[in-house]
């Protein structure tokens, strides 16, 4: 038995890819109102009990709302805090929250989102895929979401691999470079860089929301991996050269980003004297 299979029964998690392969009538009720509910209260939070500035916004709506069917969509993000995802969200327009099949697919710490059965099945509702942190790029999760990409779906990615308390820059993880890879139509790719989740839910003790707090969120340029793919394929590069090379340019982007997203946050909540 591999690792990734013992984890998953250890922590009874390898029911959930084949429900969400294949889910039920009262499955798919269950998660439309899990995403609704979970999409508007992010949104009161985000938009209304805190005082937040959000950049580049149209970059995003326009690939929710005007990408062809068949074209993947994949955002990436820093990760602060572990309400980044809802809370990442918040930014949206209430018809895409209220949109089930049009929200992201989103990879989950096995460890953390699905200890509990309770747990599990509230994170599965809201289009959470358990992945194990340390059984690699081929485990059933990253196979899972590429599935998801060649239907045209969206999926968002934490590519640090973990809430990045430190909040230095990290080496990414290679399970974002395959799912651009190895997608039939290469997906649309979207940076996202945020600041200030980690205020509104810390990262020590004691574990609550809080108001009030002053964010910024800052929607990245497309990246285009099209041609970068098609050069990998011609000079038939091995998956991990692809994965590697992939990844870096993704780091690459962040990082611009990041420095763009500080300055921004500077400028609209300047520190007074």
């Amino acid at each position: 038995m591999s690792i990734s299979s013992a984890i998953r029964m250890s922590y009874n998690i390898d029911w959930i890819l084949p429900s969400l392969r294949n889910p039920t009538k009262f499955w798919n009720l269950a998660s439309t109102i899990t995403m609704a509910a979970v999409g508007i209260f992010s949104k009161i939070l985000i938009k209304w009990l805190n005082t937040t500035k959000i950049y580049n916004r149209h970059i995003m709506l326009r690939a929710l709302d005007e990408r062809p069917r068949n074209v993947p969509l994949i955002t990436i993000s820093n990760h602060h805090s572990c309400f980044d995802d809802p809370g990442l969200w918040g930014t949206l327009k209430l018809k895409h929250l209220l949109n089930k099949d049009r929200m992201r697919w989103s990879l989950a710490a096995h460890d953390i989102c699905f200890t509990c059965s309770p747990h599990s099945y509230f994170f599965a509702f809201g289009k959470c895929v358990p992945i194990i942190r340390g059984a690699g790029v081929f485990q059933d999760a990253v196979d899972f979401c590429i599935q998801q990409l060649n239907k045209g779906s969206w999926v968002h990615v934490f590519p640090e691999g973990k809430v990045n308390m430190t909040k230095e820059n990290m080496r990414l993880k290679w399970g974002v470079g395959r799912m651009i890879f190895e997608s039939l139509v290469t997906p649309i790719v979207i940076p996202i860089w945020h600041i200030g989740m980690d205020d509104v839910l810390p990262n020590d003790p004691p574990y609550y929301l809080r108001l009030f707090k002053k964010l910024t969120f800052n929607f990245g340029n497309p990246i285009d991996f099209s041609e970068l793919v098609r050069t990998l394929r011609a000079r038939n590069a091995t998956d991990v050269e692809a994965r590697k090379e992939i990844t870096d340019l993704i780091q690459n982007e962040l990082l611009k980003l990041k420095k763009e997203t500080e300055t921004l946050h500077l400028n609209s909540y300047p520190v007074k004297s």
